[in-house]
């Protein structure tokens, strides 16, 4: 007899067949599906919430990081503070921008649709903010200079299997003109001044943000307009230096 609520195996039968496990990224990590990584965790939620307290408005913005894992793009070990209004390390001396810095530059760049076309990426990191990019325009390109991040952000991003997203090995000073002109390009590494070749891979109408200056940095956003190029004054911010070149 079989126990209350179970119930008994028919003569023969065969086994329920297991579940496949998920495919492997190279590296070892598990390509997830989307409803593994999109519904959002009470950290995730937590820090929303400390978003609109910080003046972020922009309920496209909140929705693309409502998605986003923050954790994946981190060390395991840290997954505790993925959600802190902190940058952390992610190897190679680099950071993962604060969660407040990403919404207010995505922010900053983003139509009254809430929508672009293209965008680029200047300093692809960990491959976070490219993720939330992802879901606010249709093409992504992000270009990392450092082979060892451009490696390990192409494997985290695996993992969620964003189709628009393309991730180029090259140096950021130089962006993708193979691919330009993009509605909007947003860099994460402060530049001592304004890249030319950024603006001029801007189109008409399409904006700018970058963290600009050395000891003091200060955000700035640039429109390219018909009648030039205006320049505004954002946060004072802190990001790591954007450098010359590539580093293998």
């Amino acid at each position: 007899m079989s126990a209350p609520g179970l119930r008994a195996k028919a003569p023969g039968a065969k086994p329920a067949a297991e579940k496949p496990a998920a495919p492997r990224v190279p590296g070892g990590s598990q390509v997830l599906h989307e409803g593994d990584w999109s519904t959002p965790s009470t950290a995730r939620l937590g820090m929303l919430k400390r978003l609109r307290e910080q003046g972020i408005v922009s309920e496209a913005v909140f929705e693309a990081m409502r998605r986003i894992p923050r954790e994946r793009f981190i060390d395991e070990a840290l997954w505790s503070r993925a959600y802190e209004d902190n940058a952390l390390p992610i190897g190679f001396e680099q950071t993962i921008s604060q969660p407040y810095v990403v919404a207010k530059m995505i922010a900053s760049i983003l139509p009254p649709t809430g929508k672009l076309a293209k965008v680029l990426e200047v300093g692809t990191g960990c491959g976070y903010q490219a993720a939330v990019l992802s879901q606010v325009a249709d093409e992504v390109y992000s270009i990392e200079r450092i082979r060892g991040l451009y490696d390990r952000a192409r494997n985290n991003l695996r993992q969620l299997r964003l189709p628009n997203v393309r991730l180029a090995y090259g140096d950021g000073y130089q962006g993708l003109p193979d691919a330009a002109p993009f509605d909007a390009i947003i860099v994460a590494a402060a530049a001592p001044a304004i890249p030319p070749a950024l603006v001029q891979q801007l189109k008409r109408g399409g904006k700018l943000i970058i963290p600009v200056g050395t000891n003091s940095q200060q955000l700035k956003l640039v429109e390219k307009r018909v009648a030039g190029v205006i320049e505004s004054q954002l946060d004072m911010v802190r990001f790591v230096p954007m450098l010359n070149g590539m580093v293998k």
